[in-house]
């Protein structure tokens, strides 16, 4: 089965609008207000304007254009470039969640031999951001999901070959939450095993395309020391697309 095939051509760019329509809204409902207001400004009150709605504009369409790219785009859901990042093939697989899940189902057809279970770290009480509420709510994932909290994950230690976290570790907001997280995943990790860790990152590419959403990720420096703090080594670090990166983190033998 290829992953790649089941998306819709539109379907990612659509999902970040289902989910963030409240803030494209208010931007779209602002740019036009201006247009409105243009008019009967003096020439400073036009130069202000301009100055606040110019970004507003760019950022409104850079952000849906980089996103098509990436989740549309770009094969990033093909999925066979995880496959090729590990050491080896995973007996047994976790795959780790915020409430979306839409990697779950592909990852089983990739490794059709190897036990895989799909976990949830969805907490309403944690989690309380308006996009990520409404992506839990309208998730449809083919494998059912464990919840789990992200600082006691149910799994024995050293019981699995590969953990993958795609676009659900900044979730969590705080250091001390996402180092207990990665904590638990080296200890359910067998030595030897590998995380890998997909993330935007904050950084120019992304302040670009998303503007002061880009707050929403983290630095680079943020997931290595997070890494190093949990006793995982950084095996390799790649990009895919200049918004988008992938940590290979291994627990030492």
């Amino acid at each position: 089965m290829n992953g790649t095939l089941e998306r819709r051509p539109y379907q990612g760019v659509m999902q970040i609008l289902q989910f963030n329509w409240r803030m494209y809204l208010g931007a779209a409902l602002g740019i036009f207000a201006a247009a409105i207001t243009w008019p009967r400004l003096p020439a400073s009150g036009r130069a202000a304007l301009m100055l606040c709605a110019a970004p507003a504009l760019f950022w409104l369409i850079a952000s849906l254009a980089v996103s098509h790219y990436v989740y549309d785009r770009f094969p990033l859901y093909d999925l066979h470039w995880l496959e090729r990042a590990l050491a080896a093939a995973p007996r047994r697989w976790i795959n780790i969640h915020a409430g979306w899940d839409e990697t779950s189902g592909l990852l089983q057809a990739i490794f059709p031999e190897s036990i895989g279970e799909a976990v949830d770290l969805f907490d309403p009480a944690m989690m309380t951001e308006a996009s990520i509420r409404q992506a839990h709510r309208a998730n449809r994932a083919v494998l059912p999901s464990t919840p789990a909290r992200y600082d006691a994950l149910p799994f024995e230690n050293a019981t699995v070959d590969a953990a993958f976290v795609i676009f659900a570790a900044h979730e969590l907001r705080r250091q001390e939450q996402r180092v207990k997280f990665f904590l638990e995943i080296a200890r359910v990790l067998t030595p030897g095993g590998e995380c890998l860790l997909v993330e935007h990152a904050r950084d120019e590419w992304n302040f670009l395309a998303f503007g002061p959403g880009f707050l929403h990720f983290f630095p680079q420096r943020v997931w290595r020391n997070v890494a190093q703090q949990a006793g995982l080594a950084v095996r390799s670090k790649f990009e895919l697309t200049r918004f988008v990166h992938v940590f290979v983190l291994r627990r030492a033998r």
